[in-house]
């Protein structure tokens, strides 16, 4: 399954590039499959065994600049920070969406994984109304296979009447798979993969493309379907299934926190003032590095979490302990009485940095 991949990469860059060396085909149609599956540890050695197997050939740069310009337009109306490894990783998405039906999108909480889809969607619909790359609109699906039974998920037999009621994933692969449009069709599973109900998918993600029902109805997809399972691990998934997709993986801390509080600093009420935001800024550029660490190396975690996690943790609780203190972000009263009087001064005082370190204290209190 993985020299299939490979081969219908190439073949994908040899029309479009016919008069290109294939050795260079080659070689960029191995990295496009492949790299997107490794952890940031393992990349150089792949690297290397590249290196290795084609001395001196040397890849030209891939033209993404319609992308990622799309992916930069579509990070400032979602309020996301476009990082380089973002966008390396939904470029990769996209990558192994046109060489693979059936693929994962692995990674812990915070590390981008139903950023990059949306991003990547988004993106593509806005190639499309600009008729640039020749590109279609892109209609998304999303499930959560473990919120049912699975006989709400496929179909099942009512005991009662012997009737059969299809499930909702039966229900919308099948609407999926009717529609004749040219447009892309992403069917997300955002859920834990377990070999309960993933192991009924293999006949879907292999060559064969169909979903068998319990009711021996058999569903094929459509040339421009795509499933696409959005997981945190493959601990409890088969090889049998793993085999049979392509892999994203994502890593949180490649991504880091900064990223989490700039788009966090943006939502902040921004009368506030200059003052104050950078303020914020430099107490938490300050503070919550050796913070971290110190968790990490010296408290012993009842439950771990990434330091994403903790880093958003902190900001929701900043906010709320900024809004009690200032009354900005919250509800106050205009009725013009003392106490919002009080508050406009604490915020003033707050925005000009409360004239020396004393007067910032008092107005924080």
């Amino acid at each position: 399954r993985a020299v299939i991949a490979v081969l219908r990469a190439a073949g994908n860059l040899k029309r479009a590039f016919p008069d290109e060396e294939e050795f260079v085909l080659m070689l960029r149609s191995i990295i496009d499959v492949n790299l997107c599956k490794f952890l940031s540890h393992d990349v150089p050695l792949f690297n290397g065994i590249t290196s290795d197997l084609f001395p001196g050939v040397v890849l030209p740069e891939p033209d993404y600049e319609n992308l990622t310009a799309a992916m930069t337009s579509q990070c400032a109306k979602l309020n996301l920070q476009p990082h380089p490894y973002f966008f390396e990783k939904c470029i990769q998405l996209y990558e192994m969406i046109v060489v693979r039906h059936g693929l994962m999108v692995v990674g812990l909480s915070f590390s981008g994984k139903t950023a990059a889809i949306k991003v990547l969607s988004g993106a593509l619909i806005e190639l499309h109304e600009k008729n640039l790359n020749d590109e279609n609109k892109v209609d998304v699906v999303y499930l959560n296979p473990k919120s049912v039974t699975m006989g709400q998920l496929y179909g099942e037999t009512d005991k009662a009447t012997q009737e059969w009621k299809d499930g909702v994933l039966a229900v919308q692969f099948r609407k999926l798979a009717q529609q004749t449009g040219p447009n892309r069709k992403w069917l997300v599973l955002d859920g834990p993969v377990d070999a309960i109900w993933i192991e009924n998918m293999n006949t879907v993600l292999d060559d064969n493309k169909k979903l068998c029902l319990p009711n021996s109805e058999i569903i094929a997809m459509s040339g421009a379907m795509n499933m696409i399972f959005e997981v945190a691990d493959l601990a409890v998934a088969s090889p049998a299934t793993v085999s049979r997709c392509g892999m994203v993986y994502l890593e949180p801390h490649q991504l880091g926190w900064k990223p989490l509080f700039t788009s966090w600093l943006s939502t902040l009420d921004q009368s506030l003032g200059f003052g104050t935001l950078a303020r914020i800024t430099g107490l938490f550029d300050w503070l919550l590095p050796p913070a971290l660490r110190i968790i990490k190396k010296r408290v012993a975690e009842m439950s771990p979490v990434s330091e994403s996690n903790l880093a958003v943790s902190l900001m929701r609780l900043f906010k709320g302990l900024l809004a009690d203190v200032t009354g900005i972000g919250a509800k106050v009263e205009s009725d013009g009485d003392a106490s919002g009087a009080t508050t406009k001064t604490a915020v003033d005082d707050a925005g000009n940095g409360g004239g020396d370190d004393g007067g910032g204290t008092s107005a924080a209190k």
